[in-house]
């Protein structure tokens, strides 16, 4: 990272700030992004329990999934929050966390949440044709793009899936040069144009501090 630590304290939030243990019910997909906010803000009263992040691939598992840790977890703790967003369930899984009585992220997904969901939403309809990569899609855009598309067995597939994309923007949480690298190989593989947009943690980081 070409950032110190200090830069991702919240500002206006002293260290350890927060009464209560907390868990954030969380996709896997966050964990590194929620760990770093937990471990520079000293957030010691918060825990991470992560679901499987292929469940972006059978989003209509996710709210079952998320009520079964709820019901789980509860009684240990003060407070969950669900570190999800709506990530495909179709409103699905804010009505279960109402139900629930839990809160939830806000936004359509990750995507949005990072790049800050006012200002995601201020130019969807500009870029309804992205392809939107985070850090964690970076590290993983094999497991989680390539093959599960077929991509790596039927390469004819690629103009099917991509023809109509008009460009790659990855979203970049972190200031690092080898995920920029990938990112950038990973444009080219799917023969699309490649925009870099450094986020930071977005919605992520305020939501959090909203639930200290």
């Amino acid at each position: 990272m070409s950032f110190s630590d200090d830069q991702l304290t919240i500002e206006g939030l002293s260290a350890g700030e927060g009464s209560g243990r907390v868990l954030l019910l969380a996709c896997g997909a966050l964990a590194h992004e929620i760990l770093a906010l937990i471990r520079i803000n000293n957030w010691t009263h918060m825990d991470l329990q992560c679901l499987p992040a292929n469940l972006h691939l059978t989003p209509d598992k996710i709210p079952d999934e998320v009520e079964t840790a709820v019901t789980k977890h509860r009684s240990d703790f003060d407070k969950i929050f669900v570190v999800y967003a709506d990530c495909g369930t179709g409103g699905l899984l804010e009505k279960r966390c109402d139900d629930l009585e839990v809160q939830m992220m806000a936004g359509p997904h990750c995507y949005s949440f990072f790049e800050g969901n006012e200002v995601f939403a201020s130019h969807a309809e500009t870029e309804f044709a992205a392809f939107y990569l985070t850090d964690f899609l970076v590290r993983q855009f094999d497991s989680f793009v390539w093959k599960p598309m077929g991509l790596d067995r039927h390469p004819q597939l690629l103009e099917i899936y991509f023809g109509n994309y008009e460009k790659l923007v990855y979203l970049a949480q972190t200031n690092t040069p080898e995920l920029d690298r990938l990112a950038e190989q990973a444009a080219e593989r799917l023969g699309l144009p490649y925009e870099r947009r450094f986020t930071g943690y977005g919605d992520l980081a305020n939501e959090l501090v909203a639930i200290t």
